[in-house]
């Protein structure tokens, strides 16, 4: 249920709201989740909260409304109640033995697609011959490593920024086909890319640099760990130096995230650290990515249980309402679903999705359930947003009634796990992913039809 005008205080990073309604009650711990009971009385007057009411004439949906009243209703204590804000979390109690390979892609799924493929099954076959033609599965691929990579906003300058990005996706994807097909050549040039950027990257440098880092990161440790646990014939020393790599170069910049960044940045940080940290059997970088992760989901995909406003991004000082409406491109109507980037473009917005998903499945294979903790937001934020790549008209309260589509291969990893293992019915992404797959590579997403259709 929504709620109204809740007063002037401030929600405040690593803390609850104040409480000072009249009703009576403060905030409440509860699991990982807090309620707080909002200030909704003024000084001057009560307001009495409207939830789910929508315009006569027009495609509004449920949305937050206040009405001035004289009367107070004792019921009120009830409704607020409703109100759930995502505790802010500064550490992770999460302490695991590593599985491996255990980075995006697991034991199980290696055979599932092996299986599929030798049945000559469809999606898998197709998929798996798009991977095979691509440029990045080319046997004679030159990497181009560099010592200092230097992207600036929107990789301007490009000094080595598509180079790093392309090799590392080039690794993963023979890491990939070496896994499934056992053929030495793939094995053998994923080893001679990651060695090449081993020996020779010493910083990411300009503006972009944690994003770049985020990117790659999320590639480089994908290739190590399938390479690595797979018997390609990695030698011991190459393992070591690539390990130092990320921890010494890659790791820095992830670990503080990006607070007053959209919010994509900071999930592709977070999904780029927790695989670093399984290849490097590091706890506390775990910790730390589960940790980043769950402060910035709430912050990404509202809710109405969030209240009448979005979840603050933490740690970034962007809590005053007038602020948050700016930080979500200007959007002042929430709805279930609706991401901090919506109003921006969906190929943005996707990355978020994406990234956070891609998390969660490491934290699976690691035994630790980030699917559940964010199904409600992922779910309904797929949802929303596939319903408009599928063709729904834009109604007008909804970035001023103009939104730039293309969610493109984002969809597939949360489809998988929502849809076919939970059984939830998603709808308007089923029609999306039957309408775009397979899906194929974009920065960080790589071969999710082939990885992740019906995988167990």
């Amino acid at each position: 249920m929504a709620l109204g005008k809740i007063g002037p205080h401030r929600y405040r990073a690593g803390e609850g709201e104040p409480c000072r309604s009249r009703i009576g009650g403060c905030r409440t711990g509860l699991g990982r989740a807090a309620i707080e009971i909002p200030n909704v009385f003024s000084q001057a007057a009560g307001y009495r909260l409207w939830a789910n009411t929508s315009r006569k004439h027009g495609k509004d949906p449920p949305m937050v409304r206040a009405r001035k009243s004289s009367v107070v209703v004792v019921a009120l204590a009830a409704l607020v109640c409703t109100v759930v804000r995502p505790q802010i979390h500064t550490a992770a109690a999460d302490v695991v033995r590593f599985q491996h390979p255990g980075v995006l892609v697991g034991d199980k799924q290696l055979t599932f697609v092996q299986d599929r493929l030798a049945a000559g099954a469809e999606p898998w076959k197709s998929a798996f011959a798009d991977l095979q033609a691509s440029r990045y599965a080319a046997l004679d691929w030159q990497a181009k490593p560099r010592a200092t990579v230097e992207c600036g906003s929107s990789s301007k300058p490009n000094n080595g920024c598509s180079d790093e990005r392309d090799d590392s996706m080039a690794a993963y994807t023979d890491a990939l086909a070496w896994a499934l097909t056992k053929d030495q050549r793939y094995a053998d040039k994923a080893i001679q890319i990651m060695d090449a950027w081993s020996a020779t990257i010493r910083e990411h440098t300009n503006t972009n640099a944690p994003l770049q880092t985020g990117w790659s990161g999320n590639n480089w440790s994908r290739a190590a760990e399938l390479i690595r646990y797979t018997g390609a014939g990695w030698a011991a020393a190459s393992i070591d130096r690539f390990a130092t790599m990320l921890r010494d170069v890659y790791a820095p910049l992830l670990t503080p995230g990006s607070p007053r960044k959209n919010g994509n940045w900071e999930l592709i940080q977070a999904d780029a650290l927790l695989g670093i940290a399984v290849f490097l059997d590091d706890n506390d970088l775990f910790g730390q990515a589960i940790t980043l992760w769950r402060n910035r989901l709430p912050a990404y995909i509202y809710l109405t249980t969030d209240g009448p406003r979005p979840v603050p991004p933490p740690n970034a000082g962007i809590t005053d309402p007038d602020a948050l409406i700016k930080y979500w491109q200007g959007q002042s109507t929430f709805v279930d679903g609706l991401a901090q980037e919506t109003c921006r473009d969906f190929g943005h917005t996707g990355w978020g999705f994406e990234a956070a998903a891609q998390a969660a499945e490491t934290a699976r294979l690691q035994g630790v359930d980030l699917w559940s903790e964010g199904r409600d937001r992922l779910v309904k934020a797929l949802e929303f947003h596939t319903a408009y790549d599928n063709g729904a008209d834009v109604p007008d309260w909804l970035c001023d009634g103009s939104v730039k589509t293309g969610l493109g291969p984002a969809v597939q990893l949360a489809f998988n796990e929502y849809h076919s293992r939970e059984g939830m019915p998603m709808p308007q992404t089923e029609r999306y992913v039957a309408a775009h797959s397979p899906f194929e590579v974009n920065y960080f997403i790589g071969w999710e039809t082939l990885t992740d259709t019906g995988a167990p």
